[in-house]
């Protein structure tokens, strides 16, 4: 920990890394960009080659695309870059989608001016005896080309970089590794399948990384937040190897706001600099001040703000008492039974207005079960209270349904014809064509149309089913099937105009007073991101009309993580019942059941994840000495 102090303000540093937050991802991006082209000009400029380590992923594709923008536009040159990949996937052929020779085709090679003979990434294909030697040509290849000048990183749930995983030693070079559970999972997605993701990758060594002259890690979302932390604040270790960049006398972190959420910097930042107390801050400082003591709000002392770094509010506030007191009120007027407003009733310190007494809900759904798993006991306490509760499914969800769930329904329809004697060739076409696609399909393969179409009938039909059971009626169920997402693939297209535009008609249809989206930015597709995204384009389009003046948005979290507690603005208890009856619904999805395509890093299911996420939240409320629930479902206010 670094320390500096003037006679202002306290300065105090627990990073050890230095760390670059930037707004969003892509601003992040074009700033490493800038500096991979300003090192390529530098080079330019001497005579001279600019070496870079590079890296695949998600992470790294906007970098990618600014710097093809730059060579187009800008007239950025690469006639005189060498590149190393950091890492491939062992077995993985030349040619094959998901191997990383493909990927820096698709996503740079093709569309700048470098010669493809100075790109090198390790060859998956080769015979496993020969791997050993092949890694140490790799380092040998490295070192000819006068070392790396410029590496690009991402980094791993786990803290791997490159594919080094936990337990990777500082001096290891590039060689032959075993993947760990958890990268393999994270890339189920791309190979259809934890089952269809190799199990070893290829990868340049710590010591190899560490040789760069300089290093630039990106990261970036909620699901990374807790690894960074350790990797920048926490100790050196084997078991987190990002941490081992400590010692690196010439790099730094660049993330997104949402990454470095778990930072010291924002999770408390009172305990580094001075900070503005406003509600805010003085709600988050508390109840983190509770949950680290595991003390009721209302039980904490003098000496437990003194202790704790938090004297300035004893200082603004007297006594620990009217601190308390206060907090404790704040956090009491969270709690709601009625998500959509309690008629007749003062609601100065409710979170949602009394009137109108019928509000028109819109709640939109990124996939077709978000809404059940997400805030399914307020979904249908707000039709149980008389809303006018509509639904709007934003993608189809197809590429979520596996294979053989989906040849099972056209096998259906066959045998439907057959048993009534209804003669369809037109069914029987495509239950053949399903049949000889599947038997020859590639791992990772782009499903035909007609499967797309009958995978996404699928999800459908499990939608309207949640919606009956809630008592939703089919004229205001909405599939909106938003463009982006129709690509049959996990790499989605940009938003475009029709995704905006189909959302803004749908709230110019509805006039809603409430609106719900996915805030949950923690989902490691993306796709509530950019179905929020959407969702946010639309509505400030839309806010010079009149009717909008009284929507308020509401933002729930998926299966993937909650709110903190000090950002929860509105809480609905559910009771014992309201669970088994919200689990009920979650079931009726029974394409996402019992190992779905899509699993990501936790095992459990989705009924499972949503029921301890919901008792979870109760709990820390009850922690802080409030009323006890069987489980709570969390919402944030967004001003738009």
């Amino acid at each position: 920990m670094v320390t500096t102090t003037t006679a202002k303000s306290r300065h105090i540093s627990f990073e050890k890394i230095p760390v670059e937050q930037y707004a969003s991802p892509a601003a992040a991006s074009l700033q490493a960009a800038y500096e991979i082209a300003q090192l390529i000009r530098d080079k330019q400029a001497k005579g001279e080659r600019a070496v870079l380590g590079l890296a695949t992923g998600s992470t790294p594709k906007r970098v990618y695309k600014e710097l093809i923008r730059l060579h187009r536009e800008e007239g950025l040159s690469f006639k005189n870059v060498t590149t190393f990949n950091l890492d491939e996937y062992f077995p993985m052929q030349p040619g094959a989608v998901q191997g990383y020779r493909h990927f820096m085709q698709e996503n740079l090679f093709n569309h700048i001016d470098i010669d493809q003979a100075n790109c090198h990434i390790p060859d998956g294909s080769i015979p496993t005896e020969l791997v050993r030697s092949h890694g140490e040509q790799y380092e040998t290849m490295i070192a000819d080309a006068g070392g790396i000048d410029f590496q690009l990183l991402g980094i791993g749930r786990n803290g791997h970089i490159g594919f080094n995983e936990p337990g990777s030693h500082s001096s290891s070079v590039t060689r032959l590794i075993t993947l760990d559970m958890a990268t393999r999972m994270d890339a189920a997605a791309e190979f259809g399948g934890i089952a269809n993701v190799p199990k070893k990758a290829i990868t340049m060594g710590i010591g190899t990384i560490m040789k760069a002259r300089k290093i630039i890690l990106l990261a970036w979302g909620e699901n990374k937040a807790a690894i960074v932390r350790q990797a920048v604040e926490g100790p050196v270790t084997e078991f987190v190897p990002a941490s081992w960049l400590q010692a690196h006398g010439q790099v730094k972190f660049m993330m997104d706001d949402a990454c470095a959420g778990e930072l010291t910097r924002n999770k408390t930042p009172w305990l580094i600099d001075q900070v503005m107390w406003d509600r805010g801050m003085i709600k988050k400082a508390v109840t983190h001040l509770a949950v680290s003591l595991q003390k009721p709000i209302l039980k904490l002392t003098n000496n437990d703000y003194n202790e704790n770094g938090l004297s300035d509010l004893l200082v603004l506030y007297g006594q620990a008492y009217d601190i308390n007191i206060e907090v404790f009120n704040w956090l009491q007027h969270t709690i709601t039974g009625w998500p959509g407003g309690k008629p007749g009733a003062d609601d100065t310190n409710r979170p949602e207005r009394a009137m109108p007494v019928q509000k028109r809900v819109l709640l939109f759904s990124p996939h077709p079960d978000d809404d059940i798993i997400s805030m399914g006991g307020t979904f249908q306490r707000l039709v149980d209270q008389g809303h006018e509760v509509h639904v709007a499914y934003q993608t189809s969800g197809n590429i979520a349904v596996a294979d053989d769930e989906a040849f099972r329904f056209i096998r259906f329809v066959t045998d439907f014809n057959q048993q009534f004697g209804i003669s369809n060739k037109e069914a029987d076409a495509i239950y053949k064509k399903a049949a000889r696609f599947l038997q020859e399909k590639a791992k990772g393969e782009k499903d035909i149309e007609e499967l797309r179409y009958v995978k996404g009938i699928i999800r459908r039909g499990e939608a309207l089913n949640t919606c009956r059971f809630t008592g939703v009626p089919e004229e205001r169920i909405h599939f909106m099937n938003l463009p982006f997402y129709e690509t049959g693939q996990v790499e989605k297209k940009p938003l475009g105009e029709e995704d905006y535009l189909l959302t803004k008609q749908l709230i110019e249809k509805i006039k809603p007073h409430q609106v719900y989206a996915a805030g949950d930015l923690a989902d490691p597709h993306g796709t509530h991101k950019v179905c929020l995204d959407a969702i946010l384009e639309a509505m400030k389009r839309l806010r010079s009309e009149t009717y909008m003046k009284d929507c308020w948005l509401w933002l729930y979290k998926g299966a993937w993580a909650e709110w903190d507690i000090h950002q929860i603005e509105m809480a609905v208890p559910l009771s014992p019942d309201q669970v088994l009856k919200k689990r009920t619904g979650i079931f009726k999805h029974q394409s996402q059941k019992d190992g779905v395509v899509f699993q990501g890093s936790d095992s459990r299911e989705f009924w499972q994840r949503a029921k301890e996420r919901n008792k979870a939240t109760a709990d820390l409320y009850n922690l802080l000495g409030l009323a006890e629930y069987a489980a709570m479902e969390a919402f944030v206010k967004w001003e738009y």
